[in-house]
Order: C-alpha cells, then structure tokens, then sequence
C-alpha cells in the first residue's frame, strides 16, 4: 500500500516508561547516523556499495527491540537497525562491509550477507524469498522442542512477488509456525512501483488466502512497531502460528546508491520526509519531556564516538594475502568419515528399497534430533513406501507431510539445522528438485563456506529412467550439483552400499544429495549387516577386477557394466564410484595405470554430464599410461521418452557393449 497523501505519523505513550522510550530512540538514532557516515565514506571511495535503509529505520528498530535476544531475525538489505539493535560490535559490521577478516564471512560475501548465531541473525541472500522458508524451519526446530520462541523474517515489495513468499507463508500456515512476516512496503521492488508487482491494496490482504491474521501498521512509527511485535510475540510464544504484518514506509534513497532515484516522483520524497521516522520521533519525545536538548547532544557523542572507534580498527585492519588452502578446506563443516562396522555378523538378505528404508529407520533411532519432510511421506509411507510405518514409531511432529513447496521445504531443513536439528527431504521424484534449486545450490550449498553455518540436510532423490515413466519422472540431474561446490553426493548401486552411505549422510553435518535409482529399488537384492554401520564418502569400490579396461561408472550404469563383462567374460575392471562429491580419483587411476584403457559410463545425458569431466581428469593425470582414448557413453541428448522401446534406445547400454568392445580390441 503505497501513502501519497499527507498523514502524520501519530505517536501514542500509552504506559510506556522512558526508559524504553529513550532505548528506542537511541536504536533508532544509531543507524542513522551510521548511515549518514557510510554516504560519506561512499563518496570519498572507501567503501563500494551501500544498500540504504534511510526512512525505514523504525521498521527494524522496532522488531529487534520488541523481540526476545535468543529469537531468531531473518533481515534484508535494508535493515541495519537490526543488527546494531542487536548489539552487533561496529568495528565487525564495518569490517563485513569492507570485506576484511575481522568480519563475519572472512571478505567472501558483502554488506548484510551473513549470519551469526552469537546475534540469533540470518542474513540474505541476493535472490530475496528463500529466507523466509528458512524462518519456517527455525520455527518448527523452535516448535518440535516446545520452546516458546518467536522468529521473525523480512520481505520487501519484490521479495513478496516470489513463489518463496507463497510456499513459505503457506507452509507455516499449515504447520502453525511461531513467524512473523514483516513485509517492508515501501512503495517499489528496485524501480518497479507496487502498482506492476501485485493487485491488492495492502499485503494484509494476502493473509487472507493464507487463512492467517494478516495486520498493516505505519512502519515509520517506532513505537507502532515495537508495540504490534511486542504484543504479537507474547501472543505467539503461547498459541504457535505465522502473522503476516505490513509495514507501510517509503525509502529516501536509491535501491542502492549507484541506482539512483530519478524514478520516483519528488513530491512522494517531500512527502515521506514530513514522514521521517527518526526527527518525529525525536520530537514527539521532545514535547513528552523523555528528552532533552543536553540528552540528545550526549548520544549523538557517545554513538559518534563508538562509530569512529570501529572505523578505526577497520581502517587498520589488514588483508591477508589469498590462501588456497584454506578456501578449500573451509567449504564444509569438518567430518571425519568412519568405516564403522555392524557389531555382529547377522544380515537380511534386502532389496535396495529394503535397505535405504531400514538405514533411514536406525538413523532416526540414533539422531533424535533428525526430522523426516517430503511429499506424502508419513501415514501414506511415501511414493515408494520407504518410510511406511514410520509416524507409528516416531510420530507426527517428525515424520511431516509436506505441501506441494519444494524451495520452502528444502529452506525449512536449513532453518532446522541452523536451529540445532538434522534434516531430510524426500523429492518424491528427483526431477521436481528443480522447483528448489535456489535452496540447494545457493543456501545449503554456501552457508558455510560464507559464514561458517553448516547445513545438516539430506536430500533425498529417487532417480532415474528405465521405468517407462516419461520425460518428468526419469531425469539423472545429477550433474547439476556435482558442479556445485559445497555438497555432497552419493549414487549407491548396490543394497549394503545404500544403508551404509545413508546413515553416514545422516552423521555428516554437510548438505548432501542422496540418488537413489527408481529401476534398481526392487530389482537387486543381497545381504545387508541388520545393526548400524557407516560407510566413508569418497572411497570408490572395484567390483569387478580386470586387465585389458577400467569401466568407472555409478548407479545403474554399474549393473550394465556387470552384466556385459561377465556375459562375454571380458578381462575388464569395473570401478562403482558410489560417490560423486567427493570423488575417489585414487582409485580410478591406480586402476587405468594397471590396465592402460580406460571407459566412463552413466545414465545421465552425455552431453554436459559427469563423463565430460572424468574423462578430462584421467587424460590428465593418467596420458602417459593409456594405451587408446578415453571413451565414454552415455544417454542420448533428449528428453527421456516415455515408450519402453523409445527409452531402451535413449539409454547407453546397447551403445555402451559396441564401444567397449572396440576399446578393449584397440
């Protein structure tokens, strides 16, 4: 809801005492003046960038002061008032602007791209809406432990036009999350007026569809905002739910600095600034006696002091030279995989889809903590029926079906791990992972490379083709994420393998994608240790020895693989990767320097896929050993047909046997 006509902003005491009062002037007066500093530091070239929040002040200042300091806030651009409210030490927030190490993600993400769990704040991302199904993960961690916790997440105008605002709202809707939805309505998504982003008269409206409370409120008024979340909170805390609030203000500045503002109409800059959330105020608090011409000269003393002493450490500060190492090490949160074995010799002769269901179920007995989410995943038991059974032995709260929101669902497993819980979500089938890719690749995948927040979920992802079940339902995807630093995958081909590398998964506190193959869920079976075991990540099996060939593959590729070599008794080694990320070249190459020829194989297109870069890797560590080039074979580059025949002729296998037939006669 866009003000353009005058209406003062009204401040009412009600029996508020001063020293709340001063406390809120003195939060609301410290961004300012920050900020005033940073436009001057900005055109002096000391700083690059600024996001301002100039006129929104209140907004922030208000949530932050009413809001308990162990609750969670999820901020955005624009909302310094949060973290100095926060306490945040200056010469840190001026550090992380400058990209320095005395910041909060070491110069590998700028201005309010961070989190701190000292603070209870999770910074952005630049695509806006995924935060805020990461509040609704915070909140059910909050929720599951019967604390009585409020978290509260920050939108603006754009932001709320994503599918993330939908899911997430929605979601927390169902589950009656303890969130608070403060859409920051300040008239324009960067450029773009509210008139061309959406319909409705205000945001409150759009609680409606939600079946939740939605309540619009002057966002210029500090203590309007302070008391609506104040009140608000104390409600939640005791009856769990979302309460979307708008917050009408109006930015006085460009997007960011470099954009401008020839876009906005002058009169609307006259007009909110008769609106200014800190002068009226102060002098509303002038004319209350709360303060006084001496108490306002002293704070602005003592707010100056403080921010001239954190620039002054940040000035001195140095960068320290590029470290290779250190880059690399710091992508995952450090695990050191064991090789546990079960403590008896008994097994059960599984199949594959026997296997993954029995590892998810000790998994959830030894990991209290872990929390199961997907699509139809608990008294239906899911698709495939892997967790039947389950919300029997574990209950509701955590075996969750989920609403049909894959990015609020994969942001809700983050926000359960920064929230001190383990996380799954089941993709009902891996090619609807495409509706959470911003999830997977941009927060799970750098949080913790950024500012050192690890994300503890597992994605499960029944893949493949071989099933007849058309271009949707039988994508391998599995070379979008092996190009995505920071996670881990696995592709079991075999039953022990699966149970074995699940639950080490579940101990690994690094976000991983868990490929499990449609085809092979009930056609494979073999016997598989019944107590709890783990199996390393990154340790390649040979189940197949030989000398004229190396066949390195994963999945299903394997049992190809297999079933030819032993058809025409081949003298080929065939390596079954069971990890792509991290990748066992080891074991790779000590296998193409015995046997001088080397094959990669997968399911997957062959275009673009996993072949591409294995074969680079093994001409270049492996040239002086090969005896002819490296083939490789994969599907063809269509879609995957539904037709059995079709689909028989878009899989490798047939193409796979002629050319390994020519590589080891070469």
């Amino acid at each position: 809801m866009m003000i353009t006509s005058e209406t003062p902003v009204k401040f009412d005491r009600r029996k508020h005492k001063d020293d709340i009062l001063l406390a809120l002037y003195k939060n609301i007066l410290k961004p300012r003046m920050i900020e005033e500093k940073m436009l001057l530091l900005l055109r002096q070239g000391k700083i690059a960038k600024w996001f301002s929040g100039i006129g929104q002040e209140a907004i922030s200042v208000g949530v932050a002061t009413a809001l308990n300091t162990d609750e969670y806030i999820l901020p955005m651009h624009r909302n310094l008032g949060v973290f100095t409210t926060r306490g945040i030490p200056l010469n840190r927030l001026f550090s992380q602007f400058q990209g320095k190490p005395g910041g909060f993600t070491q110069g590998r993400d700028r201005s309010f791209h961070f989190g701190t769990q000292e603070y209870k704040i999770v910074g952005m991302i630049s695509h806006l809406g995924p935060q805020l199904g990461v509040a609704d993960g915070i909140a059910l961690a909050n929720k599951i432990k019967n604390e009585q916790k409020v978290t509260a997440v920050f939108s603006g105008d754009g932001g709320a036009s994503e599918g993330d605002f939908h899911e997430s709202i929605n979601t927390a809707a169902v589950w009656d999350l303890p969130v608070i939805f403060i859409i920051e309505a300040n008239g324009y998504g960067l450029s773009t007026p509210s008139s061309e982003q959406f319909r409705c008269k205000s945001f409150a409206d759009k609680a409606i569809g939600y079946g939740i409370e939605g309540i619009s409120i002057d966002g210029n008024n500090v203590l309007k905002v302070y008391e609506t979340i104040k009140n608000l909170a104390e409600d939640i805390r005791k009856n769990p739910r979302p309460v979307l609030v708008e917050c009408v203000t109006f930015r006085m500045r460009g997007h960011e600095e470099a954009s401008g503002t020839k876009y906005v109409p002058k009169e609307l800059f006259d007009l909110w600034g008769r609106k200014d959330p800190v002068n009226n105020f102060e002098k509303f608090l002038i004319n209350e006696g709360v303060l006084t011409d001496e108490i306002i000269e002293n704070l602005r003393t003592e707010i100056k002091k403080e921010i001239d002493s954190g620039l002054e450490i940040t000035f001195t500060e140095t960068l320290p030279p590029p470290n290779t190492e250190k880059e690399l090490s710091e992508l995952y949160k450090p695990f050191n995989a064991q090789d546990s074995k079960p403590k008896n010799g008994n097994t059960t002769n599984l199949r594959l889809i026997d296997a993954i269901s029995q590892g998810l179920k000790q998994a959830m007995e030894k990991h209290d903590n872990l929390v199961l989410m997907g699509q139809d995943i608990a008294e239906y038991g899911g698709v495939f029926k892997i967790t039947e059974g389950f919300v029997e032995q574990f209950g509701k709260a955590r075996v969750r079906n989920t609403p049909l929101c894959e990015s609020a669902i994969l942001g809700t497993g983050f926000g359960l791990s920064i929230n001190g819980h383990k996380a799954m979500v089941e993709m009902q089938f891996a090619d609807f992972v495409s509706e959470g890719i911003t999830q997977i690749v941009n927060n799970l995948a750098k949080s913790h490379y950024r500012w050192g927040q690890h994300a503890d979920v597992v994605v499960r992802m029944p893949t493949g083709a071989a099933v007849a079940a058309g271009p949707f339902h039988s994508q391998s995807n599995e070379a979008w994420f092996f190009k995505t630093p920071g996670l881990k995958i696995a592709y079991p081909a075999f039953p022990a393998d699966a149970k074995g590398l699940l639950l080490t998964a579940f101990e690994d506190p690094n976000p991983i994608m868990f490929f499990e193959h449609k085809a092979l869920y009930r056609s494979i079976s073999e016997d598989v240790p019944n107590d709890y075991y783990t199996i390393p990540f990154g340790k390649a099996n040979v189940v197949h020895s030989g000398a004229e060939a190396t066949v390195v593959t994963y999945g299903l590729g394997v049992h190809w693989a297999l079933e030819i070599v032993k058809q025409d008794n081949l003298d080929v080694e065939v390596i079954d990767l069971r990890t792509l990320a991290p990748l066992d070249t080891e074991t790779i190459y000590n296998s193409i320097k015995k046997t001088g020829k080397a094959f990669v194989l997968h399911e997957d297109t062959l275009t673009g896929g996993i072949g591409g870069e294995l074969s680079a890797l093994i001409t270049e560590h492996c040239f002086e050993y090969l005896d002819a080039p490296v083939m490789r074979e994969g599907s063809l580059d269509t879609p995957v047909p539904m037709n059995a025949d079709l689909e028989l002729n878009f899989l490798p296998k047939e193409r796979f046997k002629e050319k390994l037939m020519k590589l080891v006669s070469y």
